[in-house]
């Protein structure tokens, strides 16, 4: 035992593993890298980061357990994200079609909306992510350790080191994915939309989830 943490390396292959999944944050941070570059990329992908930390202290002062004995409150919550997130897709998708319509002549409309509070928004309008986190993070603290807020910022990092680390290999993905379609317009569009239309499912699929 580590710190209280009862399997850390379990811990670390199962953090590193659910890094990887696919979400509405890690696209997010995908697509702005792409459509607007590495400084931006990172300003989203810093909104994830404190978004999730933000989570993580709520899941270790048992906010997780208040969501579970409310359901009214996790109703409210749920559907608060899944609706933004279906904005977001839909705005996705409305700026892919007015890309598709323009001429070479005309200057393309930028998006000049800050992404650090669009990623925070996404990422702390997620009840799942809070019940995820609480019910993930008790597996590996003892209940008997002197200290268990230390196990909890330990597993905390470990977490956002790999959340660093992927993201910042999305931004550059991102970028280099602009750099190869910028001359596509078509194909530029095309995959906006499917961005859009994941945002989409994205938010249906919070908006039909449960508390199990």
């Amino acid at each position: 035992m580590f710190l209280g943490i009862t399997n850390i390396w379990a811990y670390t292959l199962g953090a590193f593993l659910i890094i990887l999944l696919p979400g509405p944050n890690s696209l997010f941070v995908l697509s702005v890298g792409a459509r607007r570059g590495v400084r931006a990329g990172y300003r989203a992908a810093a909104g994830v980061f404190l978004g999730d930390t933000v989570l993580m202290a709520l899941s270790a002062a048992g906010v997780a357990s208040l969501l579970r004995s409310t359901p009214l409150l996790f109703t409210i919550v749920k559907y608060a994200g899944a609706a933004y997130l279906a904005w977001i897709g839909l705005a996705m998708i409305r700026g892919a079609v007015r890309s598709r319509r323009e001429t070479a002549a005309v200057t393309p409309v930028t998006d000049a909306s800050d992404p650090f509070r669009k990623a925070l928004t996404i990422s702390l309008l997620n009840p799942k992510a809070i019940l995820f986190f609480v019910s993930f993070f008790v597996q590996f603290v003892d209940p008997a350790y002197g200290a268990p807020v230390l196990s909890f910022l330990v597993l905390g990092a470990i977490c956002q080191f790999f959340s660093v680390l992927y993201l910042s290999m999305l931004i550059f993905t991102g970028v280099h994915l602009a750099v190869q379609f910028r001359r596509r317009r078509r194909l530029s569009a095309g995959l906006t939309s499917c961005a859009g239309a994941l945002f989409l499912g994205f938010g249906a699929k919070l908006a039909t989830a449960g508390l199990g």
